[in-house]
């Protein structure tokens, strides 16, 4: 895993902000459509920028925030990385935001470039909330409302090896980035890992583990770290590679769901599907249908909605009262909860079924 360095960053930084002299202050460039200000209006200027909008997480991510906007007399600019790690574009927004004097901006930063545009904000007055990917370091932002990833990861990871009973593992890691470290990445990774009693070296890296020995029913091999990038083709390609290493793949995990359904893909079109357990983290509504489906055998469902909405919220609070948000008790960011859903439950591993996942998906 790459780590950019600071002169990376100060580069990609200053090529942003010539970019931004030229550009309108508009952040619907990012490819958010034209909807910036369908949020609500007021004098609270707060801007969305999330990673991407070709995953529907951050879709809702975007949905959650409008109608908080609205709700709290916000005035809401929406702006997206072209695709997944696509730092420059989010440092432009952010680089907007500073601009119009906006009290806050909320962020799920695609990669370490962004801190120090996050920085410059801060330093500028405004009010930096992290959802989803707590940045590394975690207080780079002023706070991080998320879903506990690592938990997440743990969770799946407990859920298959009691699925397992036993058998060996022979494990296909489906990860997010292989250019970049990224919290959300690593924490579901190790999370996983942990849950399934494999044992694990550095958190903060991926594939630095013994790719064979005991996990807590039996013998395991891990036969692949691919980098998905969190897309569907992504998960197809990375699960090609993996089969093309070892054909008797029996557990998938996966970064996320649109991975998921990518990988199954692959496993269907080699014939693969079957006997293969795959698990993922997102708890979308597509995902849940992927779960009843049997195409996937657990997510982790956490609620981007909500992150996104108590951050407009607390942006709201804060600029009416100076109130600031606070950290979950022993916790470094805001946890706004996980549940396991699958159809298949097993004992001393706690989860819902796909018809209570599907009532609160993506809430």
């Amino acid at each position: 895993m790459i780590v950019k360095t600071p002169s990376v960053s100060r580069r990609r930084f200053a090529a942003a902000a010539t970019a931004v002299l030229a550009s309108t202050l508009m952040l619907a460039a990012c490819g958010s459509g034209s909807d910036s200000g369908s949020g609500g209006s007021g004098d609270v200027g707060v801007s969305l920028i999330v990673k991407t909008t070709s995953n529907p997480f951050f879709v809702a991510m975007e949905n959650g925030a409008k109608k908080a906007a609205k709700a709290n007399g916000v005035d809401l600019k929406l702006a997206a990385g072209k695709t997944d790690g696509d730092e420059d574009t989010q440092i432009q927004a952010i680089e907007n935001a500073i601009s119009l004097g906006q009290k806050g901006i909320l962020i799920t930063p695609n990669g370490p470039g962004v801190v120090d545009a996050i920085q410059k904000a801060r330093d500028a007055g405004l009010f930096v909330i992290a959802l989803d990917t707590p940045p590394d370091p975690a207080d780079a932002v002023d706070i991080t409302f998320a879903t506990d990833n690592f938990k997440a990861g743990e969770a799946i990871g407990s859920w298959t090896a009691k699925k397992l009973d036993g058998k060996k593992a022979v494990i296909a890691m489906l990860d997010l980035f292989n250019d970049k470290v990224v919290s959300v990445d690593y924490n579901r990774d190790q999370g996983f890992l942990t849950g399934m009693g494999i044992p694990t070296k550095d958190k903060k890296k991926n594939a630095d583990e013994a790719k064979s020995g005991s996990y807590s029913g039996g013998d395991y091999q891990i036969v692949c770290n691919e980098a998905t990038n969190g897309a569907e083709d992504g998960g197809t390609t990375a699960m090609e590679t993996c089969l093309s290493k070892n054909p008797d793949i029996n557990v998938v995990y996966t970064i996320n769901e649109p991975a998921a359904y990518g990988a199954y893909q692959a496993l269907k079109s080699a014939g693969k599907e079957k006997g293969v357990t795959i698990v993922s983290i997102d708890g979308g509504c597509a995902g849940i249908g992927y779960v009843k489906d049997g195409i996937i055998g657990a997510t982790a469902q956490q609620y981007p909605l909500e992150m996104a909405a108590k951050g407009v919220e607390a942006i709201a609070k804060l600029a009416k009262d100076g109130t600031k948000p606070k950290t979950s008790p022993g916790l470094d960011f805001f946890d706004t909860g996980v549940k396991l859903v699958t159809d298949e439950p097993q004992d001393g591993v706690e989860s819902v079924d796909t018809t209570a996942g599907k009532s609160t998906c993506w809430g």
